[in-house]
């Protein structure tokens, strides 16, 4: 499905600081003529790399980095420390989004449909499609313009996708899911799949299972990591707002439905029937109960246990979450409390001591 990249063995690419400056909007601090081929870390670069600052915690590094050019904040422009050459830009991870598609442009891919893909009844395409080795395309389905489907992908009758969608190899479509246009959906990951819903039975009886018949939907702009698993809805649809990025490994229930430009983080668990608001902020490991919402713009922190509704805005911590300050001085009382128990403990003894 892909070739290789542009260029290809004309040995690696490099950039100037002057030409560093002018793209990234900076002011450079040293010789224009220095150049780069490379990006590292402060405490890994060498002479031939370009380097970032952009925190005070990691001056020590920038004092004793080998690195070329390094981006940074105004206020370590001057340092005495560090590198000679400097391009000092308002936020140096924003700039290095416009330095690295020089340094490593993307791959150039090659269109075409390979003859191990297996292709149903009525499935239609628009040219350029890169349809790579082993691929099942069920019947019905519509692919856009510049669609790529990597080695192995499943996708089922009905399935639908936007222009530019990038499936990476082992993706699996169940059928009706709809994609829209420009989504990257990594390696391994499951859309359409059957949500967990089942009629407990009585007297001993196996549960039943509540047919699955709504649809995946995921919008425009929409990123999904490997391994992530987003289930039809039961009679509903589970929707996925445009703008959002999904990492890896995480479970996105029944009926779900995630606004715009919402970032979640890695094993992220959403039950059924929840709705989250647009840029909301899921961080690693949060958990998500049925039939709650999250309002606009809220964020929950790492592990943070949803069991209710939360506000717009709000930032909750801690299972079950509540607020992240009022979460804070609950741990920051309950680890006084073992020296209050001690006290207590010692006013006991010092009156039953004190008794005729």
């Amino acid at each position: 499905m892909h070739a290789g990249g542009e260029g290809e063995g004309e040995g690696p690419r490099s950039i100037s600081a002057g030409e560093i400056a002018a793209l990234t909007g900076g002011q450079l601090v040293g010789p224009a003529e220095t150049t780069a081929s490379s990006i590292a870390p402060l405490e890994r670069a060498g002479p031939g790399d370009l380097s970032f600052l952009a925190s005070r915690r990691y001056l020590p590094y920038f004092q004793q980095t080998r690195a070329a050019i390094v981006l940074c904040k105004p206020e370590f422009a001057a340092e005495p420390a560090g590198p000679r050459c400097r391009v000092v830009v308002r936020d140096p991870h924003v700039a290095l989004l416009a330095v690295i598609p020089l340094l490593y442009p993307e791959p150039v891919w090659q269109p075409g449909i390979h003859p191990t893909a297996v292709i149903g009844r009525g499935t239609t395409w628009e040219e350029p499609v890169a349809i790579a080795p082993h691929v099942v395309l069920g019947r019905g389905v519509r692919l856009g313009k510049s669609a790529r489907v990597g080695a192995g992908a499943v996708l089922g009758d009905g399935v639908q996708l936007g222009d530019e969608v990038l499936l990476y190899p082992h993706v699996v479509c169940y059928s009706g899911t709809r994609i829209g246009h420009r989504v990257i959906v990594h390696a391994g990951a499951r859309l359409g799949s059957d949500g967990f819903g089942y009629v407990p039975g009585e007297n001993a009886e196996l549960p039943r299972k509540i047919p699955q018949v709504g649809r995946c939907i995921i919008g425009d702009d929409v990123e999904i990591g490997a391994n992530t698993t987003i289930d039809r809805g039961s009679v509903d649809d589970t929707v996925v707002g445009p703008g959002t990025k999904i990492d890896n490994l995480v479970q996105v229930g029944h009926n779900v439905r995630i606004g715009a430009r919402c970032l979640i983080a890695a094993c992220v668990g959403i039950a059924g029937s929840t709705h989250v608001g647009d840029d909301v902020f899921l961080a690693g490991q949060a958990g998500i109960a049925d039939h709650v919402s999250i309002g606009r713009g809220a964020r929950v922190t790492v592990q943070g246990g949803v069991i209710g509704n939360i506000p717009a805005g709000a930032t909750v911590t801690g299972f079950p979450a509540r607020d992240h300050r009022e979460y804070f001085r609950a741990q920051a009382a309950l680890y006084r409390l073992a020296k209050v128990v001690n006290e207590l403990e010692a006013l006991v003894r010092a009156a039953h001591e004190s008794q005729p």
